[in-house]
Formats: C-alpha cells, structure tokens, sequence
C-alpha cells in the first residue's frame, strides 16, 4: 500500500509541475510571438526612416520616465525596481525579491520603443522578463509555497529563452543555470522542459514565428593545431565579453551617480550620445539589433572593428537606461570579431563567426551548458567537439564577471579563483575594487 501511495504521489507531482510548466509555456510563447514579430516589424520602420535616431534622446525620456513611475514598489521595506531588468528575475530565484507582475509590459513596451529609435540592444531580454512575470502570475493564482516560487521563476525564464531563440532544449537548461554559477536546481528540470518546448512550439508551429538561421559552411580539420587555434580564439573571446560587461556597469554606475538614479536625465543623456556617435560613424549599423551585418559575418568580410562599435555602441545604451536583450549583442560582438580573426588564424570564416557567438555568450552569461546546447540546436551539432572546448575555455578564462551582477557564485570556477562560496558577482567585484584601493 506504501509503494502505491509513493507511485500516486509521483505522478501527482510530476502532472503538476508539467501543468504549470505547458502553462506557462503557453502564455510566454504567446508573448514571445508577439515580441518577436514587433520587433522585427519596428526594426524594418528605423532602417526605412533613418531620422528616428535623431529622436532617441527623447525616447530615453519616455523610458525613463515609464520606470521611474511605474517600475518601482515597496514590498517588505524592500524596493523591488523593474529597471533592475534580469537581475530582478534571477533575485526571484533566490527568493530575495519578487518578480513584479508589471515588469513584463513594462520592459516590452521600453524595448519596443528602444528598437525603433535605434537604440543598440536585442529582445531575448524581453522575453525572460515577460517569463517570470508570466511565472509571478501564476504563482500568485495557484498560491505556491516559496520553493515552489523560485521553480515557477525558472519555468518562464525557459520558457522565455525557448520561445525566444527557438532552442527549447537549451532553454530547459539555461533557466536552471542562469542564475547560479556551479550549481543546478535539478528539480526544476520537469517544469522547465515543459515550458521551454511548450513555448517554443506555441511560438514556431502554432504562431508560424520563423527564428534567424546562421549555418557553418566548413568546418576546419581535427587536429591539435585546430585545437589549439580554438582555445586561443575561446580566450580572445572572453576577453570580448569581459570588456563588454566592465565598460556596460561601469557606465551604468557612474550614470546613476552622476545623476542620483535619476532614469529620465540618464538615458536622455544616453540617446545623445548615441546619436553623435551615429554620426561619427556615418552609418546605422550597430544600432537595433544589427542582424544583417551578424547575418553577413558568416558569408564575406565585414569592418575589422565592427565587434568594437557595436560593444560601444550596446554598453551606452544598455548602461544609461534603455533596455532590452545581451544576447543578440553578444552573438554579433563574438561573430563578427570572430569574422575578423579569421585571417590571422587561417580557419573558415563561417566557422570562426559560430565559435564567437557561442563562446562570447558563454563568457557573459556564465552558462557553458546552456551554451554548448545553444550551438547543438543552432548549427545542428556540427563541430560539437570544438563548441564544447570553446564554451568551457571562455567560461573558465572570463573570471566572475558577467552580464548580470546577482548571479550567485555556490562555487568558483577553479581552484584558481580565491573566491568565498555564497558571494553574487556584484559583491565580488566590491570586495575586489575595496582590496585596489
């Protein structure tokens, strides 16, 4: 009778967590959908009118203001700020604040908004937000217990990054590892797959979303030259995402000094900026998201320090106040420096811009796994064996430093890093300029 019980309890819990997570799914991927084709359809309207950009100034004002009035509430004498972006989500995973249920539409509409006038950000961001808005609802609905919170939590953060990239077996594994470094909630993988392939297929096959596809045309021969040639390049990488993520902070903490956290005044200032730079450069290039020239860096040769205007260009936006998704950034840093490595490292062009985009999203994301799965789904598995180097090596090379400063190391990266257990990357960082100076 015992045994029985323990079979209906299983399968009690195991329905449920597949309920909440096909739920959730569903919701997000709906979302997604809509995120996906607004995007597209706002960034065809910025490349057709090139004046908009003129007007980014006093769209940073709007998303200022947008987040100042709306994106912050008290809950237990805690502020609880949407413009903390996904650093909120990932503090809802660890329970230390609550995802808002207003962060989704919020951070849509600003994304939308940054899209069209040109600022240089992606929408994957968006998505995860709308995730674990999506996942808040629910929670509050059903009444979960705190534990159960933070599984919801990692379910539309899946579901999100699923629907978003149209990779649901790395979404699965992407909203368990983001938000801790060396650890992985395994209990959470159930709900998680099931909203990561819920959402992914509510956004492809039921909505008809068709994703961006990026092919390999050759890959290099195996040998320990290619080998070698590939960790150097994994590390060059890392270097990428590090710079990327230092000077993203930097800027946005000496924004919210310089202006007392004042988010109008700050992403005013920003779209200013923006806009003269634009001008210098003489091209809308690095602004929006970029596709075409991600797309083109794995077919022919694009400007040799393209990586550079557009980790410039992503940091200011992103670090005055605008918001939106890393990911996409990231994938055209590593792409087109990869693009440009090509020549010095005599390895195939579409290859080298795959290994980028992988290994600068290892490196800034602190998720290897999910990386490596990320380029299983993309490239449908070739060169498996060096996207596994790749993903570990720029990883393992890019310290505790990352996109979002409340990851929580549960264990350093190697015995090389003196790092304390139970210590987010923001506080290491402290710690660490604290010892400098």
């Amino acid at each position: 009778m015992d045994r029985k019980l323990k079979y209906i309890n299983f399968f009690t819990v195991l329905s449920r967590w597949v309920f909440f997570g096909s739920l959730i799914g569903i919701v997000v991927g709906s979302f997604t959908a809509f995120l996906l084709e607004t995007n597209d359809f706002l960034g065809e309207i910025r490349e057709e009118s090139g004046w908009l950009i003129f007007f980014l100034p006093l769209a940073g004002v709007v998303v200022g203001y947008i987040y100042m009035k709306f994106g912050k509430v008290f809950l237990n004498n805690t502020l609880h700020d949407a413009a903390e972006l996904n650093n909120l989500v990932i503090e809802g995973v660890h329970g230390k604040k609550k995802v808002l249920l207003r962060m989704g539409p919020i951070v849509y509409l600003g994304t939308f908004i940054t899209i069209l006038f040109g600022g240089s950000t992606g929408r994957e961001g968006a998505a995860i937000q709308m995730g674990g808005s999506v996942a808040q609802a629910v929670n509050m609905f059903f009444r979960k217990n705190k534990e159960d919170t933070k599984i919801l939590v990692m379910s539309g953060i899946s579901a999100g990054f699923g629907a978003a990239f149209g990779a649901p077996i790395t979404g699965a594994v992407f909203g368990m590892e983001m938000a801790a470094l060396g650890k992985m909630k395994f209990e959470a993988l159930v709900p998680c797959l099931a909203a990561s392939f819920t959402g992914h297929y509510i956004t492809t096959s039921a909505l008809g979303v068709e994703h961006v596809e990026f092919i390999i045309q050759t890959l290099p021969e195996a040998s320990l030259v290619t080998f070698t040639k590939v960790i150097l390049a994994a590390v060059i990488f890392s270097i990428l995402s590090i710079s990327y993520c230092q000077l993203r902070h930097g800027i946005q903490n000496l924004s919210e000094k310089i202006f007392k956290k004042n988010h109008i005044k700050r992403a005013f200032i920003g779209g200013v900026i923006i806009v003269v730079l634009t001008l210098i450069v003489g091209s809308q290039d690095y602004n929006g998201r970029g596709l075409e020239m991600l797309e083109q860096s794995f077919k022919e040769d694009v400007p040799p320090f393209a990586f550079l205007a557009k980790l410039v260009f992503t940091a200011i936006t992103l670090g005055t106040g605008f918001v939106g998704g890393e990911a996409i950034p990231l994938f055209f840093m590593g792409a087109t420096l990869g693009n440009t490595l090509h020549d010095f490292m005599n390895l195939p062009i579409s290859f080298l811009a795959a290994l980028g985009m992988i290994a600068a999203f290892s490196a800034g994301t602190n998720t290897p796994i999910a990386a490596f799965l990320l380029a299983i789904e993309m490239f449908d598995g070739k060169g498996a064996e060096y996207f596994f180097v790749a993903c570990l090596v720029s990883y393992i090379f890019s310290g505790h430093h990352g996109l979002w400063p409340s990851q929580k190391i549960y264990q350093p990266k190697s015995s090389l890093y003196k790092i304390p257990n139970g210590d987010t990357i923001e506080e290491v960082e402290k710690k660490k300029k604290s010892r400098d100076s």
